[in-house]
């Protein structure tokens, strides 16, 4: 079966991802920053079938050791299939409007950490001329609303990034698919008390990840029903959406 990494595997779309991985027999290597929640979901993984699971514990932001993750990971696996990237963190719109340095940090575990990340596994998937680079974006990069713009920022720059990594690995047979999930329950959305019909657990996420990947998908919007949304929301004139309250 395939040989998969996952990089920010303590969060919950992650989580419930590699399940459906350990499902199918894959083996997998996960990175995280907590090497204790690590060890407990590696062990859980082994139950559900999962026949080899390693841990990296590194903080993400630290892209020095980016470059020799991936080695490590590859040396783990004896090979590497599919890459799926999930870390992210969603900063507060208020404190990155006072202070840059709060949204520098937001870009940076965003957008630049991602950056960082697929440079050497894009060459390393250019080389071996297979494989799949499948990473968690979100809807907020669609267009930029005065409540997530710039936590949205990061994700559309995710966006365009992937769009041309897409078109320069297309040649070498190479999937590169963007997940854009919409509203998910996760402990990191769990400041919002209010969550109605458009929210996601993150096991429908996962489940439509799995299946973008198979089909070998570019872009995966998730539920389905957030490609309509963002489909009118991209088109409403700039006269008129500026005056909303979004």
């Amino acid at each position: 079966m395939r040989k998969v990494l996952i990089i920010g595997a303590t969060s919950a779309i992650a989580q419930a991802t590699a399940k459906l991985f350990a499902a199918q027999g894959d083996s997998l290597c996960l990175v995280g920053r907590n090497a204790d929640k690590l060890s407990q979901i590696a062990a859980d993984l082994k139950v559900r079938g999962a026949p080899q699971v390693s841990e990296i514990a590194l903080d993400l932001n630290d892209f020095a050791q980016h470059e020799a993750l991936i080695k490590q990971a590859v040396s783990n696996l004896q090979g590497l299939d599919l890459v799926l990237i999930a870390h992210g963190t969603l900063d507060d719109q208020k404190a990155c409007e006072k202070d840059y340095s709060t949204a520098e940090t937001c870009l940076k575990t965003n957008f630049l950490s991602v950056v960082s990340l697929l440079t050497p596994l894009a060459n390393f998937f250019e080389q071996q001329r297979y494989g799949c680079i499948a990473v968690i974006s979100s809807v907020a990069g669609d267009r930029g609303r005065q409540s997530n713009y710039v936590y949205g920022t990061a994700k559309g720059a995710v966006n365009l990034f992937l769009q041309g990594l897409r078109n320069r690995l297309h040649k070498a047979n190479v999937q590169v698919l963007t997940i854009e999930p919409g509203f998910v329950d996760t402990p990191m959305t769990a400041q919002i008390a209010k969550k109605g019909a458009l929210w996601a657990q993150p096991e429908q996420i996962a489940e439509g990840i799995n299946q973008a990947i198979i089909k070998r998908r570019d872009i995966v919007y998730l539920p389905w029903f957030w490609k309509i949304i963002m489909g009118i929301i991209v088109r409403v004139p700039e006269t008129i959406f500026k005056r909303l309250k979004l």
